[in-house]
């Protein structure tokens, strides 16, 4: 009896606690919205509004219809540009609104943090420059920034050597060809080349080899990072030995390099290693002086690796998928080519062909290389926009709160970009109301943790097109379907980049 009085008063403790924190936190929410004119924010009609499994399944079905950024673009266009979804019992609040993204990426940036990223990327990644928060990526921007500097991005040379073994693998008898995995390949070449200090070399590597057995594993368990993502609250439930082995073969093939490294350094340390003996920059190398952390040097270069190599080649399928399809702009990009005389274009040279840039701004524009991204609330904070029945009215955001935005949409709206928004139209980038667009375009992310890689992305990419358009006097499509997306990640076209390329 005096047992089961006492579990009665233990109980009655904790009902009366949970039910006073609850009282409290509704008037602390009260007087914080009150203080900054919050309103409410629209919630999404759904069938089940507690735990959102009705709208997780509509997410797996455009998923595998490869349709997830156009169905959430007609659910803006439908529902407003900010609103709040309950997802597998997780509240997210979405948005396409250049002001709010700018709130969460710049002016209110100490106020987010990446929440569960780590544990989704992590078993692949581990903690670097993408997955973490804090002075851990304080500290991993401080390692990688330096060696983006102009000197180190603008070394065209090596590159042209992979392109050349690329341009070695596309028919020159009218034949189809699937650009998108050379590209993929390319990229991953010359990214390997540059971290590493010597390229994978998968253009040139046998079937069945060391290095197709790593870009296979790291293509595979990189697609699964973001069926991991969709899971949420969920992800304990992700059971898959396939990617638990790819996870394991990368990080053996990386830990090669990185033992590699440390040796250098050591040898260099003691006068056994001559510092100029190479001359050539090597990232890796660069990292090994600040730490000699075999993890974290891997994991900072895993990071690094995915970004530069998936942005680079994501950019230039989507480019020649539109190529493929708009002779115009094919035309417009080889009379601009052709005022090179034949010559391999230099850093500066790129730099100034203005419409190439347009057509790689038009590309980003559309078809965003990180097309969703989030961040999850730290503390209570706000959002400029969004709230009322208008949606112009700041929208509180709680700690723990989980808030979505979309590139994709954002970049393709309206009343941002004209009525043409949907189209693929270079000029527009000669326009006023492009130079104007301010956060609402954002290939590179903005704020403290932008893109630190974006001018190796945007260079490398000019340089490759430049080297086809040289090479191939003519582009046909041999793809009858639409574009439809591969989105783990980062975005890539799920049919490829089917063309024949008519040489000179």
């Amino acid at each position: 009896m005096r047992y089961s009085m006492l579990a009665v008063l233990s109980l009655g403790s904790f009902v009366l606690y949970f039910m006073a924190t609850k009282v409290i936190r509704y008037f602390q929410i009260r007087s914080f919205s009150k203080t900054h004119g919050c309103k409410a924010v629209k919630n999404l009609p759904q069938s089940d509004p507690i735990f959102g499994y009705d709208f997780f399944k509509l997410q797996v079905k455009a998923a595998i219809s490869g349709n997830i950024l156009s169905s959430g673009l007609e659910r803006f266009n439908k529902h407003g540009k900010t609103h709040k979804v309950v997802m597998m019992g997780t509240s997210l609040i979405v948005t396409t609104e250049p002001e709010n993204v700018k709130a969460i990426l710049s002016t209110n940036f100490k106020d987010y943090g990446l929440g569960g990223r780590l544990k989704v990327f992590g078993p692949l990644l581990g903690s670097g420059i993408f997955t973490t928060d804090g002075a851990h990526w304080e500290h991993s921007r401080a390692l990688i920034r330096p060696s983006f500097v102009k000197t180190q991005v603008a070394d065209l040379a090596s590159l042209e050597n992979f392109i050349q073994n690329m341009i070695k693998k596309i028919p020159r008898d009218g034949a189809t060809v699937d650009l998108q995995p050379l590209l993929f390949q390319l990229t991953l070449d010359s990214s390997t080349d540059f971290l590493f200090g010597e390229s994978v070399n998968i253009l040139l590597s046998p079937e069945g080899s060391e290095q197709q057995l790593f870009a296979a594993a790291f293509d595979y368990a990189r697609t699964q990072l973001g069926r991991r993502a969709r899971l949420g609250a969920f992800l304990w439930t992700y059971r898959d030995a396939e990617f638990v082995l790819a996870c394991k073969r990368v990080h053996n093939f990386v830990d090669g390099f990185v033992y590699k490294a440390l040796e250098y350094r050591k040898g260099k340390d003691s006068g056994q290693t001559d510092e100029k003996s190479s001359g050539k920059y090597v990232f890796l190398n660069e990292l090994a002086e600040a730490t000699d952390d075999p993890k974290r040097l891997r994991d900072e270069l895993l990071n690094v690796l995915l970004a530069g190599r998936d942005t680079t080649a994501g950019l230039l399928s989507s480019i020649f998928h539109v190529l493929a399809r708009r002779q115009d702009v094919w035309e417009k990009l080889q009379a601009e080519v052709a005022l090179l005389d034949g010559k391999l274009p230099h850093y500066e040279t790129l730099r100034n062909m203005k419409y190439l840039r347009n057509v790689l701004n038009e590309t980003l524009r559309l078809w965003p290389i990180v097309p969703l991204n989030s961040r999850f609330a730290v503390r209570d904070t706000v959002l400029p926009v969004g709230g009322g029945p208008d949606g112009l009215s700041p929208i509180f955001v709680g700690v723990g709160q989980i808030v979505n935005w979309s590139l994709y949409s954002m970049h393709r709206r309206k009343d941002l970009w004209g009525a043409d928004a949907g189209e693929f139209r270079p000029e527009r980038w000669g326009e006023k109301t492009a130079v104007r667009i301010g956060w609402g375009y954002l290939p590179f992310n903005g704020g403290p943790r932008i893109c630190v890689g974006q001018q190796f992305a945007l260079t490398e990419a000019s340089y490759t097109v430049v080297r086809l358009l040289q090479e191939f006097k003519g582009i046909e499509n041999r793809d009858p379907q639409p574009w439809i997306e591969a989105f783990a990640v980062t975005l890539a076209s799920r049919h490829g980049t089917k063309v024949a390329m008519v040489p000179r």
